[in-house]
């Protein structure tokens, strides 16, 4: 299988060095920035989701004080 995804990557460069459109190019800039925004192996596309959405909570103000979240989880704890 590693030698498919090596051939499938070599494919692909191969492709996008004759592309000259530059919508398309523009956006695997945007999937490629958006790929390593977050640098964690291993999680899925909604796990991913959800770690964007608290960033972007966060970065707006909307926080929660750690005894908030104590009282809401405290029984797991």
């Amino acid at each position: 299988m590693k030698a498919d995804l090596n051939s499938e990557k070599v494919s692909l460069i191969q492709w996008l060095a004759a592309v000259n459109d530059q919508d398309i190019i523009d956006r695997l800039i945007a999937i490629r920035e958006q790929d390593s925004s977050v640098d964690v192996k291993g999680i899925s596309s909604t796990e991913r989701k959800s770690i964007e959405k608290g960033i972007a909570q966060a970065q707006n103000g909307r926080l929660n004080p750690n005894s908030k979240a104590k009282e809401i989880y405290g029984k797991w704890l």
